[in-house]
């Protein structure tokens, strides 16, 4: 069974339509990548399936059960968008506490679970405000576990990182993939597709499974088709 399926997602801005069918799966442990050029409605998609705004039609399905409801998609699935979505004037813990609704949770997580794996647990006391690129997505991403999802879905999460933090990011995506997470990672950067078990080009809208060993040339092909 899948634990995620997107069945002809259809999506628009007014009369311009963005996603005209789009159909993609991923199962328990997978890491599902998304590419296309700019404009293409990776980020549409993205925040369709995380339940950020509705499809104009289409059905999603979480292991089999297909959800309409925003509390079903919170159940099941969390999302670290491109922007920085920390309050900068608040701690990393205090940004922590906006999303761990149970203190007893944080903290186990901080001192033995995905937190502490995470590197977060030296941050607490910072600001936000004050954390580099790297560590500011660490942080997000650690939001994004609270209630631990099934699903993590990341819009280019390694965007505007330098070097030794876009090599941490993809250690830590490995990490939640191995421990049976699944993840949807929509990427420009084509080291991030080392990672990806299946990916889906994105291209006037409809989505097309493509080899996920494709790289450069050929790649760039596939996208622009």
């Amino acid at each position: 069974m899948e634990r995620l399926q997107a069945v002809n997602i259809m999506g628009s801005y007014g009369r311009k339509k963005v996603l005209c069918g789009v159909n993609i799966a991923a199962k328990a442990g997978q890491c599902v990548g998304i590419v296309g050029t700019n404009g293409c409605g990776k980020s549409t998609l993205l925040n369709i399936l995380a339940g950020m705004r509705k499809a104009d039609s289409g059905e999603i399905y979480f292991d089999g059960t297909c959800v309409r409801r925003r509390k079903d998609f919170i159940r099941y699935v969390g999302y670290v968008p491109q922007e920085n979505y920390l309050i900068p004037e608040l701690s990393v813990m205090d940004n922590l506490r906006l999303w761990y609704q149970d203190a007893s949770a944080l903290q186990q997580s901080l001192e033995q679970g995905f937190l502490k794996v995470l590197g977060i647990a030296e941050m607490c006391r910072m600001k936000a405000g004050k954390l580099s690129g790297g560590m500011r997505k660490r942080v997000s991403i650690g939001c994004a576990l609270a209630g631990n999802p099934l699903i993590l879905i990341l819009d280019e999460p390694d965007a505007a990182l330098d070097l030794p933090g876009k090599a941490d990011i993809r250690k830590y995506i490995a990490m939640y993939r191995q421990m049976g997470g699944t993840i949807l990672l929509a990427t420009h950067d084509e080291a991030d597709l080392d990672l990806c078990d299946r990916v889906f080009a994105l291209n006037s809208g409809v989505s097309t499974e493509i080899d996920r060993t494709l790289r450069k040339e050929a790649l760039l092909k596939q996208i622009k088709e």
